[in-house]
């Protein structure tokens, strides 16, 4: 059954890159490079400080997460290290996919050498994934709530479903709050036994979710023309088409963030979208996975010479061990 689940996501994650990109080329085929690069030109120096203190904020709230779980496992960990640990799983993971299984064995080979067992990781990792699917649904209701128009932009679906769409969702953060407070008996779920956090935890988590949607989200917004639909719109359509590029398991969302978000901005030209959509991936993505490559390969090798025999090391450095 585990062989049939580690073969089924990257065939499922890979179809969506195929079909969506089949879409996206379609979309985007009467686009040329030159307008592609007066798109690109059209991003003023200032918006571009801002998208990359956009990328800045998001990345800082990701760190946030595992804080947040650390607090709750009861476990003090710097805050560099955990900012660091934090910034190379979700920089490798939102570029491979599968963010859940590639972020749990990143944080393991950190974490555990801070005396952190499996148990205590895999709870993190738990911890990580809900803070983000509560943020983002507590985004999502808000969002739905001060802007039902929004689900228009999707298959032109009624007003009224937004609003109702809206009180679903922000029942769930609330209904969280009250078990919080009311301390409901944990939830057992496989082996694992998940408690409900105590309430400055669980303001926190419900802090921490929008705030990263919003960082993320703003990438895009400074990137777009100055005349565009607005922050709560694009906020909203991004927040879509990310949760849609997320359950999709394609790696990076490739294909399927972009056509979705395509979709949802119907008033925008389709150029400065796409540039718009780069400059997305190029801070939030591709940048951040090249220094949290060169931060895996630093902590490797410390890793790797901790564990040299001392003698080892002495005859690396090109000296007689038994010489005194």
């Amino acid at each position: 059954m585990r062989r049939v689940q580690d073969i089924a996501w990257p065939v499922i994650g890979l179809g969506a890159v195929a079909v969506s990109s089949w879409f996206l080329y379609k979309e985007l085929r009467g686009l040329s490079f030159a307008s592609l690069g007066d798109a690109f030109g059209s991003i003023s120096p200032l918006r571009w400080f801002l998208a990359f203190a956009s990328t800045a904020l998001a990345y800082a709230a990701l760190a946030w997460y595992d804080r947040i779980a650390l607090l709750h496992l009861g476990r003090k960990i710097s805050w560099l290290f955990v900012g660091l640990t934090s910034f190379v799983t979700y920089a490798i993971a939102h570029n491979i996919g599968a963010s859940v299984f590639s972020g749990a064995v990143i944080r393991y080979r950190a974490y555990s050498t801070r005396g952190l067992s499996v148990t205590e990781v895999g709870l993190l990792v738990a911890f990580c994934s809900f803070t983000f699917v509560l943020g983002a649904v507590t985004l999502g209701g808000a969002l739905l709530l001060f802007r039902p128009d929004l689900v228009e932009r999707f298959e032109n679906a009624p007003e009224w479903l937004g609003r109702a769409g809206g009180v679903v969702l922000i029942a769930a953060p609330v209904l969280y709050m009250l078990a919080s407070l009311l301390h409901f008996p944990a939830i057992k779920v496989g082996g694992y036994e998940l408690a409900y956090p105590r309430p400055p935890i669980a303001v926190r988590q419900l802090l921490a979710g929008p705030l990263e949607l919003i960082g993320a989200a703003g990438i895009i917004f400074f990137a777009l023309p100055a005349a565009n639909p607005g922050f709560v719109v694009v906020l909203g359509v991004f927040l879509a088409s990310f949760c849609l590029a997320l359950v999709s398991h394609a790696p990076g969302g490739l294909g399927v963030l972009e056509i979705a978000f395509l979709s949802g901005m119907p008033d925008v030209p389709k150029v400065n979208v796409v540039a718009a959509l780069l400059t997305f991936r190029l801070l939030y993505l591709i940048i951040p996975l090249i220094f949290s490559l060169a931060v895996v390969l630093v902590f490797e090798r410390r890793r790797w010479l901790s564990l040299v025999p001392l003698g080892a090391k002495r005859a690396h450095a090109g000296q007689d061990p038994d010489r005194r």
